[in-house]
């Protein structure tokens, strides 16, 4: 057997030095031949989708998680619609709850009387802020406003825990 080496390119050349033609580099695959197989490609390259899935995913969840229950404000917000546009507070704790301290000026309307409850604002049109302790039961309470209405109705993201935490005043009920 005579010992062959490696020429440029990583050829291997034949005893005399010239490389034979089963030897030559070969190209690399065509187009078509690497679209033939697009499940490798993937399985390949899954992180790469992985990241795009999740990018995906967290653009998408304000809106998806917004449009559950209608818009979230923040406290500062929900102040300047009571200033400017004349909003009404409805604070939907329970009783005991609403007892133990409530943004000042809220109405209390339990979530569970909301649908037949007379405190609701006579006008439709104006802003409504729902209350309640930590801000989950809240959207709730906006679907079931805009059902009957209320289209200008939001959440206070945070609940009141948001409002004492900006520093807005609270008051208890005997």
């Amino acid at each position: 057997m005579a010992a062959t080496s490696r020429g440029r390119c990583g050829a291997i050349a034949a005893p005399s030095g010239k490389t034979s033609a089963n030897s030559i580099i070969r190209p690399l695959p065509s187009r078509r031949a690497t679209l033939r197989n697009p499940l490798s490609f993937i399985l390949d390259n899954w992180y790469l989708f992985a990241i795009a899935i999740a990018s995906g995913v967290m653009l998408l969840w304000p809106t998806l998680a917004g449009g559950v229950g209608g818009g979230r404000v923040s406290a500062a917000d929900a102040v300047r619609l009571i200033n400017r546009e004349k909003a009404v507070l409805i604070d939907i704790s329970d009783p005991a709850e609403y007892a133990a301290g409530h943004a000042v000026g809220a109405k209390s309307v339990p979530l569970e009387g909301l649908e037949t409850s007379r405190d609701l604002p006579k006008n439709k049109s104006l802003p409504v802020v729902v209350v309640c302790p930590t801000g989950a039961r809240a959207p709730r309470a906006v679907a079931v406003l805009k059902k009957l209405g209320f289209e200008n109705s939001t959440a206070l993201a945070g609940g009141l825990a948001a409002w004492r935490a900006a520093n807005l005043p609270t008051e208890k009920t005997a």
